[in-house]
């Protein structure tokens, strides 16, 4: 089958999400399908340009005027579509839905071609609190239009346990792993853990990753006498808006200087390959989102999650999510705005008897080669 992979950014070797996607453009193409992934970016000499698979097809140009083309015409990816016989377009939302991205749908589905839209977080609306106007701007268009464009669809992917979105039928499914991409943790055995205990936690932290909360952890389990090591690794961009002026709690910043725990938080920045793998093999415990409810979600399958346990790592996190919340790996933190125990935390590490290797076994069914090929098999898509 033809499809094309539509997302409405460009890539960074940094990010999970560049990750991701290209992770399930590879499930997608493991499957047998012919998959073409089509994207924004900017040419060498600086222009605003739409491409498929590294090739132009359509060059705005520049300023503001490029800016503006590039967020209202999709008619090169119809023309596209048409010219390469593209049977299904798997798009992921950009929280963008405007009218002339809900005409070029209904275009894509009068040809004949079946489209979904993956909607990354549900509901995402409490996530732009706080951000810069102009993206509260941009919510609110898509708060107008969202349900117009989810109309053109097949269905949305969601990684919820909604039933409908926006008014049209979801596939539910789970964010998936690329096994060839994780390294296994390279821990200890048991019995030779070292007395410290270290914690990695890796984000781009937003408030909803609520690591304020095992930074306070840190610091009453200090403040009531603790007497382990215990430091906690954050790996990934950390904003002034959560070192200093958090909207939820007290900024990191703050909280570190309170209980003089400075020397136990560890920033080291974005890292990836070997350099993120050496850090986590210094770390015995991993940390997923403590305050999902911040930003009014219950129920989400994340992708670090699933890297955690793809990794053969231990961790903790706070939302529902049906893949963990009942194994023996996992620890389940309270949705609310306590500090993380850091007590319990040792304990649970200390009597936990699960390798890396039987932990990843568990999650070896949430492959992206099964998790996108559930989308079409939800929509009856075959191969003609």
């Amino acid at each position: 089958m033809r499809i094309l992979f539509l997302v409405y950014h460009g890539f960074s070797d940094y990010s999970g999400i560049s990750k991701k996607i290209h992770y399930q453009v590879k499930g997608l193409r493991e499957n047998g399908h012919d998959v073409r992934l089509c994207y924004y970016g900017f040419s060498e000499n600086g222009h605003k340009c739409r491409y498929v698979d590294g090739q132009v097809i359509q060059d705005y140009g520049t300023g503001v005027l490029g800016g503006i083309r590039q967020r209202i015409d999709y008619q090169c990816i119809y023309d596209y579509c048409i010219r390469e016989k593209i049977e299904f377009i798997y798009a992921r939302s950009f929280q963008n839905a405007n009218p002339f991205l809900i005409r070029f749908f209904k275009m894509i589905r009068i040809a004949g071609i079946h489209s979904v839209t993956e909607i990354p977080t549900y509901p995402y609306d409490a996530e732009f609190v706080g951000f810069p106007f102009l993206t509260r701007m941009n919510l609110k268009i898509d708060q107008l239009f969202r349900h117009q464009l989810a109309a053109q669809m097949d269905a949305i992917v969601t990684f919820s346990e909604a039933e409908k979105i926006f008014g049209q039928r979801t596939i539910r499914i789970s964010n998936g792993v690329d096994f060839d991409s994780i390294p296994l943790h390279q821990s200890m055995p048991i019995g030779h853990q070292p007395l410290a205990l270290h914690l990695i936690g890796v984000a781009e932290v937003h408030y909803w990753h609520g690591f304020d909360r095992l930074i306070a952890g840190i610091g009453e389990y200090y403040k009531n006498g603790g007497d382990r090591d215990v430091f906690f690794h954050i790996v990934g961009g950390v904003g002034p808006s959560e070192m200093y002026d958090s909207m939820h709690a007290p900024g990191f910043d703050e909280l570190m200087e309170k209980y003089q725990i400075k020397e136990h938080i560890i920033f080291h920045g974005q890292l990836f390959g070997d350099a993120l793998t050496d850090v986590f093999n210094q770390c015995q415990f991993a940390i997923g989102s403590l305050a999902r409810h911040r930003s009014g979600i219950t129920n989400i399958k994340t992708l670090k999650n699933r890297e955690y346990a793809a990794r053969g790592i231990s961790f903790i996190y706070s939302e529902t999510d049906s893949d963990f919340d009942n194994q023996p790996y996992v620890l389940k933190a309270s949705a609310d705005e306590s500090p993380i125990d850091i007590c319990q935390i040792l304990d649970f590490v200390d009597k936990n008897q699960m390798i890396p290797d039987e932990i990843r076994k568990t999650v070896e069914y949430l492959a992206w080669k099964n998790q996108m090929q559930k989308v079409l098999d939800a929509l009856n898509l075959k191969d003609e």
